[in-house]
C-alpha cells in the first residue's frame, strides 16, 4: 500500500488554506495514496471530517497529530478510534501552553468540512512545545495501542537527533521518518546503531501539490490500524 503519512491541513498555522478536507482526498486519491496520516501541529481536529470523506472514496486516514515534544522535538502519533482520539485531544489540550495565536503572524488555525464550511477556529496557538517529554509522550501513545513515530529524524531543526543528539536508548518507536530527500540505505550506513528500525519517507504535506510527491510502501496484509501497525513493527530487528 502507498502510504503517506505525514500530512498538515489548514489547522496547522503552517498548512496552506487549499489543504481542506476535501482536496486532501482528492490530491490522495489522484497520487495513488491508499493509506494517509493526518498530522496537525498538536490538534486532531480536523481528521473526523477527513475521515468522513475519505471513507467514501476507499481512502484509509490514520488519524493523529504531529507533537512539539518539551525538548522540541516532533513526533508523529496516531490512535485508532473515535475514542482514543478524544483522549489524545485531551492530552493535548491539557499540556499545550494556551498561547493567544497571532493571525496576522501565523494565519488562521480552521477546521471546516467538505464543503470548506469553517466549523472551528483555534484560538491558541499549535505550534508551541508541549510540557512534555518524548519518552512521556511515548508512553500515553503506547497506553492508547498507537503508533509513534519520531518525524524526519535527520533534519537540523526539530528532530530527535537535532535537539538531542542521539536517539534515547529506552524508546521504542514503530518507526522512524526520514526527510524526502534523504536516501534511507546512505543514512543506515552513516548511523548503523539506527539500522534495526523501520525507516519510513513522508511528504510532510503543507501545500496540496507536495501529497504523495513522497511516500512509503508498507506491506499491509490487513488494510486497518492493526494492520499497518503490525506491518510498521514487523520490520523492526
Amino acid at each position: 500500500m502507498k502510504a503517506d503519512l505525514h500530512i498538515h491541513s489548514l489547522l496547522s498555522p503552517c498548512g496552506d488554506i487549499e489543504m481542506t478536507p476535501f482536496n486532501i482526498v482528492t490530491k490522495a486519491l489522484e497520487m495513488g495514496l491508499s493509506v494517509i496520516g493526518i498530522t496537525d501541529h498538536n490538534s486532531t481536529r480536523q481528521c473526523a471530517e477527513i475521515v468522513k470523506i475519505a471513507s467514501r472514496k476507499e481512502l484509509f486516514v490514520l488519524c493523529g497529530a504531529e507533537i512539539t515534544t518539551k525538548e522540541e522535538v516532533h513526533v508523529l502519533v496516531f490512535v485508532d478510534g473515535p475514542s482514543n482520539l478524544a483522549k489524545l485531544q485531551n492530552y493535548l489540550n491539557d499540556h499545550l501552553p494556551h498561547v493567544p495565536n497571532n493571525t496576522d503572524v501565523f494565519g488562521y488555525q480552521l477546521v471546516v468540512n467538505e464543503n470548506e464550511e469553517v466549523l472551528y477556529q483555534e484560538e491558541t496557538l499549535l505550534i508551541s512545545a508541549l510540557d512534555q517529554t518524548i519518552e512521556e509522550v511515548e508512553q500515553f501513545i503506547s497506553s492508547l495501542g498507537g503508533i509513534f513515530i519520531p518525524a524526519h529524524i535527520d533534519k537540523k531543526q526539530n528532530s530527535v537527533m537535532s535537539q538531542l543528539g542521539f536517539m534515547p536508548p529506552g524508546l521504542r518507536p514503530n518507526a522512524l521518518e526520514l526527510s524526502p530527500g534523504t536516501d534511507a540505505g546512505i543514512f543506515r550506513t552513516k548511523n548503523k546503531y539506527l539500522s534495526g528500525f523501520t525507516f519510513i519517507h513522508s511528504s510532510d504535506a503543507h501545500y496540496p501539490e507536495d501529497i504523495g510527491r513522497v511516500y512509503t510502501d508498507i506491506p499491509v496484509k490487513e488494510l486497518s490500524f492493526d494492520g499497518i501497525k503490525i506491518a510498521l513493527s514487523s520490520n523492526l530487528k
